[in-house]
């Protein structure tokens, strides 16, 4: 298949706009090959995950287009540090981890990027709209926007995001193309007891199945009540992301590509269909909990990045409330939520019951826990499913309102209540 670059592209190739966009170019035209894409085509913003540390192969890189004098061509959004840049105090890592960290950062934004620093960029004010054709990394944000948002970008990894931003091109393929986005895998629940999916922690545990089960298809979720909340279907979506490759999810009737069974599947036969059973969503709860115990040294929730509306759910668990002082609380989330936290008086309340607010960070891959001898707890799928590996610390998949629970109890304190009533 032959790629059929635009004038303009090739103008671009030529070194018109300079040598970064040359450079950058001729790293997305190879992609484009790659791929066996046809043409290239124009985006409309772009999210980089490469600013996130990762040895000093990425500070060359970002260099390296800083003194060929890159800038990017579209509105461009920052994933998190690999530090809290608010708050450093909260580091406990490499002194000298941190300074690249920083110095990676500042490249980034010397090339115009938005200094976001968040892993939820849909919780930003301004957000891509339907059909848009965008460049994403980072896998949460990329599920959220192809599935919940309805945009429209591939999933990208660290260096093509960049070079995609300074040229405003990238390959059409992929999630891109109308017939990649349709789905193939059928998981239905709705004969599952209705107020199961009144619980909140359901939607991780329903994506972590989703995301270990569906290999490279798209899947579309059938008998969910129509209209399910944004959080709920980020929280999916993360956890599927991070269990396996999904890229895109369907949600009949709340997801914009899925009015319909029919219309997610694109008018055609699934190749499988699969129903899930409650047996099949306690067994992710076991896979994603590595501690058996009562121990417990850490709460750590806000992965992906807590939204206004999951601090409100939690803020309705501790008004009143302080935590055991053995147990540190950790929530994530970015600077423009933080900053609404401030404006309406959350912030203290949060501190008061003896939590750290971090930011522009994840505490997964960050050091910033203080005790990983104990098991933490979280809420969030993706946490459960990275912390063991990246931290060496046991973990414990449970609700917010457990976490909260736990957290004043000093140990672990699990409801199973919602089990047991719908066996």
């Amino acid at each position: 298949m032959t790629l059929d670059l635009s004038s303009d592209d090739l103008e671009m190739l030529d070194g018109r706009d300079g040598d970064a966009v040359e450079m950058a170019m001729r790293i997305i035209v190879r992609l484009a090959e790659t791929v066996k894409a046809k043409r290239l085509i124009d985006i409309s913003s772009a999210h980089i995950d490469s600013c996130l540390y990762h040895g000093l192969s990425t500070i060359d890189f970002a260099d390296r287009l800083v003194q060929l004098g890159a800038q990017v061509k579209v509105p461009t959004t920052l994933n998190v540090s690999s530090m809290d840049l608010l708050h450093p105090d909260l580091y406990r890592g490499d002194p000298e981890e941190a300074l690249r960290g920083r110095q990676l950062a500042d490249l980034y934004e010397s090339m115009g990027c938005k200094p976001t620093w968040t892993c939820a960029p849909y919780l930003l004010e301004e957000r891509p709209n339907f059909g848009d054709q965008i460049v994403w990394a980072e896998s949460n944000a990329i599920v959220f926007a192809n599935s919940v948002l309805g945009a429209r970008t591939d999933r990208y990894g660290d260096l093509i995001d960049i070079c995609a931003a300074i040229t405003g091109r990238t390959p059409d393929a992929g999630l891109h193309l109308d017939a990649n986005r349709h789905a193939s895998l059928v998981y239905e629940v709705g004969h599952l007891p209705s107020s199961l999916f009144d619980h909140d922690q359901i939607f991780p545990l329903l994506g972590a199945f989703i995301g270990s089960t569906t290999g490279t298809q798209v899947p579309v979720v059938d008998g969910l009540d129509r209209k399910q909340s944004e959080y709920r279907l980020r929280a999916l979506g993360a956890a599927a992301a991070s269990t396996g490759s999904v890229g895109m999810f369907h949600v009949v009737g709340s997801t914009p590509e899925a009015p319909t069974l029919e219309a997610a599947l694109g008018n055609n036969a699934p190749q499988d269909i699969m129903k899930i059973s409650i047996e099949d969503l306690q067994m992710m709860r076991s896979k994603l909990t590595s501690s058996t115990g009562t121990a417990l040294g850490t709460i750590a929730l806000g992965t992906p990045h807590y939204s206004i509306d999951e601090f409100a759910i939690l803020r309705s668990h501790i008004l009143g409330k302080h935590k055991h002082p053995e147990i540190d609380f950790y929530v994530s989330a970015g600077r423009d939520v933080l900053l609404e936290l401030e404006l309406r008086g959350w912030a203290d309340e949060f501190r008061s019951f003896g939590i750290s607010l971090v930011s522009d960070t994840c505490t997964y891959f960050t050091p910033i826990l203080s005790n990983t001898e104990k098991p933490a707890m979280t809420d969030s799928g993706k946490w459960a499913y990275y912390a063991p590996s990246n931290l060496g610390i046991e973990v414990i998949f449970a609700s917010t309102a457990d976490c909260v629970t736990s957290a004043i109890a000093g140990t672990v304190v699990l409801d199973e209540s919602i089990w047991a009533n719908e066996q």
